[in-house]
C-alpha cells in the first residue's frame, strides 16, 4: 500500500462527506449578508465550518470510538447523546436536506416550467436510491468519494471562484445584520453541522481502513490526523472562495439562501452555469448522503441489532419523504437543536482533545453548558452572562464550572495525600 497516496485519498473522502448542502449554502449567504465586513465574519465561519471539524477529527483519534467520546459523563449519556447527534446529521436533519439541496439548487433551476412537486419527488427518489447503493457497497465508499466525487465538486467550485475572483461581480456594501460580524459568522457555521459530524465520519474511515489491511490502531491514528488536514485545507479554500463571492454580490437585494450561490455560478458561467453548478450540487449532496447514511446506518443497527442493509433501506425512504417538505422548512427545525447540540459538542471535543480524565469535570462542564444552552434555545434572557449579547452565553459559565470542578479535584487529592 502507498500510505501517501492512500492518506491523499482518505482526505479527499474525508472532504467529500463534509462538504455537502450546508457547504454549498451558507458561505455565500454569509457573504452577502456582512458585505464589507466578509473577512471578519469569515474566521468566525472558519472557527465552526473548518477548525471544529479538525478537533472533533483529532479528538476521536484521541478517543478510538464513538462509544468512548462522552462515556466520562455516563454510559448512558453518551448513548443518548450520540443517537441525538445521529439522528440530527442523519434522518431527521441533514440527510434529507441533501434530497431538498440538490432539487432546489440543481435540479429545479433546469426545469422551471415544470410541475415542482413531481421534480421534487422524481428527485428525491432517484437522489436517494443512488444513495442507497452506494451504501450497500460500504467497502467501497471511501474509494468512490476519494477517487471520483471529489474530483468534479473541486473542479466545478474552483472554475467559479477563480472566474469570480478574476471578474467584477460587485463590490461589498454595508453589512445588514445587527451584531457582531464574528459571531454571526461563527453561528453561521452551525448550519454546515460539520463539528457534530466530524466525530463521527472517523468511524466510516476506520471501517474502510480497515477493509484494506491496516488494523494497528496508532497507525490508523496517523492516517486519519493526516487525511483531516488535508479535508481542513480543502474546507478552507472553499469557504474563504465562497464568502468572499457572496461579499462581492451583496448589492444584490432579496436574494435567499438557495438563490446566492446559484446567482454566482450564471455570474461566473454563463449559460453552461446552471447545468455546471447542477452537477456540482449533485455530486457534493451525494457524497455527504452516502457517508451519513452509512453512518447513522452503523449505528442504529448495533443499537437495534437491526440488520444494516434493513437500516439503510429505511434512511433512504425516510429522508426521501422529508426532502420533499423542502429546504427552508428542514432548515428551520433544525435551528433550535443546534443551538443546543453544537456548544455541548464543543466542549466534549475540547476535553477530550486536551485528554481530561476527571469525570467530574466530564460531568460539570457538559450538564452547565446544556443547561446554558437549553434557555438560550427557550429565548431565556441571558444577557446578564458576559459574552451573551455576541451568542457565547455558554462559554464562560463552562470554565467557571470546569475551574470549580478542577480546582475542587485537586484539593480532594490532596487531602487525602495529606491524610
Amino acid at each position: 500500500m502507498n500510505k501517501k497516496k492512500e492518506i491523499l485519498i482518505l482526505g479527499f473522502a474525508l472532504f467529500s462527506m463534509f462538504f455537502g448542502a450546508g457547504n454549498l449554502l451558507f458561505p455565500p449567504s454569509v457573504g452577502v449578508a456582512v458585505g464589507k465586513d466578509w473577512f471578519e465574519a469569515g474566521l468566525g465561519f472558519f472557527l465552526t465550518g473548518i477548525g471544529l471539524p479538525l478537533l472533533g477529527i483529532l479528538a476521536f483519534t484521541k478517543v478510538g470510538s464513538l462509544d468512548e467520546f462522552a462515556n466520562k459523563v455516563s454510559n448512558k449519556f453518551n448513548t443518548i447523546y450520540s443517537t441525538i447527534l445521529i439522528l440530527v446529521i442523519g434522518p431527521l436533519f441533514a440527510i434529507p436536506r441533501t434530497g431538498s439541496t440538490t432539487f432546489e439548487m440543481g435540479v429545479l433551476p433546469l426545469f422551471p416550467n415544470s410541475n415542482p412537486t413531481i421534480i421534487a419527488v422524481l428527485t428525491s427518489v432517484i437522489f436517494f436510491g443512488v444513495t442507497l447503493f452506494l451504501v450497500l457497497n460500504e467497502s467501497s465508499i471511501t474509494d468512490i468519494l476519494g477517487k471520483f466525487l471529489t474530483p468534479i465538486i473541486l473542479l466545478i467550485l474552483s472554475l467559479i471562484t477563480i472566474l469570480g475572483i478574476t471578474s467584477d461581480l460587485g463590490t461589498p456594501v454595508d453589512s445588514i445584520i445587527n451584531g457582531n460580524p464574528f459571531s454571526y459568522g461563527f453561528v453561521s457555521g452551525y448550519q454546515t453541522m460539520d463539528a457534530l459530524a466530524s466525530v463521527l465520519f472517523g468511524v466510516i474511515i476506520i471501517r474502510g481502513l480497515e477493509g484494506k489491511g491496516v488494523t494497528d490502531t496508532n497507525e490508523q491514528k496517523s492516517f486519519l490526523s493526516n487525511a483531516g488536514f488535508i479535508a481542513a485545507i480543502g474546507l478552507g479554500f472553499i469557504y474563504l472562495s465562497l464568502i468572499y463571492l457572496g461579499a462581492q454580490i451583496s448589492s444584490i437585494k432579496g436574494l435567499t439562501t438557495a438563490q446566492t450561490t446559484l446567482t454566482l455560478a450564471e455570474l461566473t458561467l454563463g449559460n453552461i452555469g446552471k447545468i455546471a453548478f447542477g452537477i456540482c450540487v449533485a455530486a457534493a449532496c451525494l457524497t455527504t448522503s452516502v457517508g451519513l447514511v452509512a453512518l447513522a446506518s452503523e449505528w442504529f443497527s448495533k443499537l437495534f441489532k437491526i440488520s444494516y442493509k434493513k437500516i439503510a433501506l429505511g434512511i433512504c425512504i425516510f429522508s426521501t419523504i422529508l426532502s420533499v417538505a423542502g429546504l427552508d422548512y428542514i432548515i428551520s427545525l433544525s435551528v433550535p437543536v443546534l443551538v443546543i447540540l453544537y456548544p455541548v459538542t464543543i466542549v466534549l471535543i475540547l476535553l477530550n482533545i486536551f485528554g481530561i480524565k476527571n469525570h467530574f469535570t466530564f460531568k460539570s462542564v457538559v450538564v452547565v453548558t446544556l443547561i446554558i444552552s437549553i434557555a438560550e434555545m427557550l429565548k431565556v434572557d441571558l444577557s446578564f452572562i458576559p459574552l451573551a449579547n455576541h451568542g457565547f452565553p455558554w462559554i464562560i459559565p463552562a470554565l467557571i464550572a470546569f475551574g470549580i470542578s478542577f480546582t475542587f479535584k485537586t484539593e480532594k487529592l490532596t487531602l487525602k495525600k495529606n491524610a
